[in-house]
């Protein structure tokens, strides 16, 4: 059937189809990581016997350069191998969750993943048992090793780190204990915390749930917007006292282990692992705190086109403009991301075309398709793309993000040996959200009526609203709370309340209305119980702008630079890639080159609001 009777069928019936109904130019092609099952199998007990092998290289490391090398090699074709044998047998089981043969097979790709970490484990602690000097003999001596030079230098930076081997182990097997205080919040929040039903827009009882929360945010109704946030943050806070109990626990676990492994702060625990300098965590803070003004500026906008004042904290996330609503069949919005990322060169267009009809995406529902999207794959593989595409423009930006994944996968994978070809997480939104930046600004530019533009203006003020100030704000109330902890000091509810509220008067400014219900907001964000891990939502969405304007505004040689970063992977520090790529997160610059983005695009929606 061609794509536009296929989303006539979907989106005319609202009918959600078998599997075996769908077109197969619209599946992806799991058979290029195995034909079948059969030979899945045989590569399940490759993979085993190849873990039996790695045993005799145990206690021999520091003996050769070549038993080094011939270990290293024998981990490589281990991890090489079970990321096949895991992405297939989860990828198989996502095409139709109530299939428990698929199910089955994800379970044991599971085992054997932990199996393979298993016999790997004692390979670090004895390269760090290797004195630095017979290292630097070995790689001198052994060619082949230079490859592993930087992987063996990340071992090496992390050595001061490094415990005795049965202080290791007290550390590991304390690991269910340290991840207790993120369990009870998510027990009490998603499994005991229960919200009283509301009225929608017509007076009629509907139930609530923190996932409808946000759909009841963006109603018309300001009567339903309030209601909906009394109710979240009333039951939230009944349980302020126990949430300050879990998030407390979580601080005092996170300060155990960073002094435990002999480091100065939580903070420098946590960016250690990437090689990320302080300074970038305090130059995102300070560059956002320079620009709040436009944050009230557009506060301020929020009340005069919604025509309420104050502005509410519920009044925060209802749009400005309506919804674009066009329907957009597959088809088509392959040709908007392409035309989209035009800027990025050739190269990259006749990589994303191989994507778009090489078997890479799984683009529609159908009965039991796990919910959602993600990029996945397997080195040397091709990546592949899960959708749920439903004719929206969203589900427009959803593809584009996607597919920059995968291309950052794609072009790592091509040109990195397998021990570079995964990515840092302090870039790995980077690719995915140039993309989407590359595409709001061809959908800006190319908007066919004055609605339209608003609509894509206000939905940039929302990205940079929500991922560069909201989660900067997140980032100072982990820096003030962990700090508190580390001064001896115990944060009560209350401290925990009346920070919040500071923050958020800060931030939203003056025509804001901060009441007390919003002080209880940080009880339920669960990435606080991931210490320092927020920061990198503003930090990638930073980097990305600073990419995206670049490549728009220097053409081709900013467009060549960033195709070296999509290429490098984990072969060099997280920083130093960016920077080769022309963004320097240790400055101030990329967050300015955002909130300059910000000001400019608050300032052409003002216009064209006012004509």
């Amino acid at each position: 059937m061609k794509d536009a009777d296929h989303d006539s069928d979907h989106e005319g019936r609202g009918t959600i189809p078998e599997r075996s109904d769908v077109e197969r130019t619209f599946k992806w092609s799991l058979e290029d990581l195995f034909g079948d099952t059969v030979e899945w199998e045989n590569g399940l007990k490759e993979a085993r016997d190849l873990m039996d092998s790695l045993e005799s290289f145990r206690g021999k490391l520091s003996s050769s350069p070549s038993t080094l090398l011939e270990c290293l090699r024998l981990c490589d074709r281990i991890g090489e191998l079970t990321s096949k044998l895991y992405a297939y047998a989860h990828m198989k089981s996502h095409e139709d969750t109530r299939d428990p043969a698929g199910q089955a097979i994800a379970a044991r790709a599971t085992s054997l993943a932990v199996a393979a970490s298993r016999s790997e484990a004692f390979v670090t602690p004895e390269i760090l048992q290797i004195p630095e000097e017979t290292l630097s003999e070995f790689l001198n001596s052994e060619g082949d090793l230079e490859i592993y030079r930087f992987f063996l230098e990340e071992i090496l930076r992390k050595r001061d780190h490094v415990l005795s081997s049965r202080e290791e182990e007290l550390l590991a097997a304390s690991g269910e204990l340290a991840h207790a205080p993120e369990n009870i919040f998510s027990m009490l929040t998603n499994a005991d915390m229960i919200f009283p039903p509301i009225r929608d827009e017509k007076g009629r009882e509907v139930p609530f749930s923190e996932e409808r929360f946000g759909t009841f945010l963006q109603s018309r109704d300001r009567r339903v917007r309030e209601d909906a946030y009394k109710n979240l943050y009333g039951t939230y806070g009944r349980y302020r006292n126990t949430l300050s109990a879990s998030l407390n626990s979580a601080l005092r676990g996170s300060l155990f282990y960073s002094r435990a492994r002999g480091f100065g702060s939580d903070l420098e625990s946590a960016l250690h692992g990437d090689d990320i300098p302080l300074s970038v965590y305090s130059s995102l803070v300070d560059g956002v705190r320079e620009r709040l003004d436009l944050l009230h500026r557009y506060v301020k906008l929020r009340g005069k086109v919604l025509e309420v004042s104050p502005v509410r904290m519920f009044d925060l996330y209802v749009p400005l403009v309506e919804e674009y609503r066009q329907e957009i069949p597959y088809r088509d919005a392959l040709k908007m991301v392409r035309d989209g990322l035009r800027p990025l060169g050739e190269t990259y267009l006749a990589a994303l075309d191989e994507g778009f009809s090489g078997g890479w995406i799984d683009v529609y529902e159908n009965r039991g398709k796990r919910g959602g999207a993600y990029s996945w794959g397997a080195y040397p593989v091709h990546p592949y793309v899960l959708l749920n595409f439903n004719d929206r423009i969203r589900d427009v930006f959803t593809l584009a993000h996607e597919m920059g994944h995968a291309l950052h996968r794609f072009f790592t994978d091509r040109e990195q040996p397998f021990v570079y070809s995964g990515h840092s997480i302090f870039i790995a939104e980077v690719a995915s959200t140039t993309n989407e930046a590359l595409l709001l600004d061809h959908l800006v530019r190319s908007a066919s009526s004055r609605e339209e533009r608003m609509y894509f203006l206000n939905y940039r003020l929302e990205q940079i609203r929500t991922t560069v100030f909201r989660q900067t704000m997140f980032a100072e109330f982990e820096r003030e709370v962990h700090g508190m902890t580390e001064r001896g000091e115990a944060p009560s509810a209350e401290t925990f309340c009346t920070l919040w509220r500071d923050l958020n008067e800060a931030y939203y400014g003056p025509a804001a209305e901060i009441d007390r219900e919003i002080e209880i907001e940080w009880a339920r964000i669960p990435h606080f119980y991931s210490p320092f891990y927020v920061y990198q939502y503003a930090t990638g969405y930073s980097a990305a702008t600073a990419l995206s304007r670049s490549i728009l505004e220097e053409g081709k040689t900013a467009a060549d630079k960033y195709l070296r970063f999509l290429e490098r992977g984990r072969s060099a520090p997280a920083i130093e890639v960016l920077r080769d790529a022309g963004v320097d997160m240790t400055s101030p610059g990329p967050v300015r080159t955002t909130l300059d983005l910000f000001g400019a695009t608050l300032e052409e929606l003002e216009m064209l609001l006012h004509k």
